[in-house]
C-alpha cells in the first residue's frame, strides 16, 4: 500500500492546489469521494486492471459511471489517471486530499480506542477536552478494543495518549523489569 500512497500523493496535491485556487474544496471533496467509490468497486477494479481495454475506454467507462458529477477538471483528471494507468489510486488520492483539506481547515483526526462503547454525549465531552489539549479542532472516530481492559487510548496524528489499563500495566511491567 505504501507504493500506492507514493503514486497518489502528487495527484492529490495537484488537485488540492487546484481546488484551493478555485475555492472549491468541498466540491472537489464530494467528487473525489464519488470517484473513489467507483474505483473501489470490484467490477470497476477488474476493468481498470484489464489490459485489453485502452486508456480511452477505461476513461470513458469511468466518466459514464460518474455521470453529470464530472465537470471539465474532473474529467481531465480521469483522462490523465487513465493514460498513466493510475485509476486504481483514486481511493488513496481522495484520502490524501481529505487530509490536506482537513489541515487547511485546521481540523485533525483523532482515533479513540476504548474498552467499551462511548455514547454521543461522552464523545462530545471527550472531544472538547481533547481539542483544548491539542489546541485544534478534531474529528473523532471511536474504535472499541476490549483488550484495553478499561480507559482509552487516543491517537492524534503521531501523538498517542494512553490512559488505558493495559497501557498502565505495560508501563508498570517495564518499570519493574528495570
Amino acid at each position: 500500500m505504501a507504493e500506492l500512497v507514493t503514486i497518489a500523493r502528487p495527484y492529490a496535491e495537484a488537485v488540492f492546489r487546484l481546488a484551493l485556487e478555485n475555492k472549491a474544496l468541498t466540491a472537489w471533496s464530494e467528487r473525489l469521494s464519488l470517484l473513489s467509490e467507483i474505483a473501489a468497486d470490484q467490477r470497476m477494479r477488474s476493468c481498470i486492471g484489464n489490459p485489453e481495454l485502452s486508456a480511452a475506454q477505461k476513461s470513458e467507462l469511468f466518466k459514464s459511471l460518474a455521470g453529470e458529477a464530472l465537470a471539465g477538471s474532473e474529467a481531465n483528471l480521469i483522462d490523465v489517471l487513465a493514460a498513466n494507468e493510475r485509476l486504481a489510486a483514486l481511493p488513496e488520492i481522495a484520502g490524501l486530499f481529505e487530509a490536506l483539506k482537513a489541515g487547511q481547515e485546521g481540523v485533525r483526526e483523532a482515533t479513540i480506542y476504548s474498552a467499551f462503547p462511548i455514547d454521543d454525549e461522552q464523545l462530545k465531552a471527550l472531544t472538547a477536552d481533547l481539542e483544548t489539549r491539542f489546541k485544534t479542532r478534531l474529528t473523532a472516530e471511536v474504535v472499541v478494543d476490549q483488550s484495553l481492559i478499561g480507559g482509552v487510548k487516543i491517537v492524534v496524528g503521531d501523538q498517542v495518549l494512553d490512559t488505558s489499563v493495559r497501557g498502565k500495566l505495560e508501563s508498570l511491567r517495564l518499570a519493574l523489569k528495570n
